[in-house]
């Protein structure tokens, strides 16, 4: 990776406090590229919210489980 475009701060869940640095990235969604902020943290990744308004989330909460990300009509 090259020189983040920002820095971010954020309060982790144990109190903790992570500084990473943030960078631009292209991604295909739903079969169209879109653009997005990428924070590079030393963890497993993460979609953000913002990027799954109009879809529905279903997530199978144990080990093995699925994920299935669908479109809303």
């Amino acid at each position: 990776m090259g020189v983040g475009v920002a820095r971010g701060r954020a309060l982790l869940a144990d109190g903790r406090e992570s500084v990473f640095d943030i960078y631009e990235g292209t991604i295909v969604w739903d079969g169209q590229p879109r653009r997005v902020a990428v924070d590079a943290v030393d963890t497993e990744p993460l979609i953000g919210m913002a990027l799954l308004a109009g879809y529905e989330l279903t997530v199978e909460v144990r080990a093995g489980g699925s994920v299935r990300i669908t479109p809303l009509p």
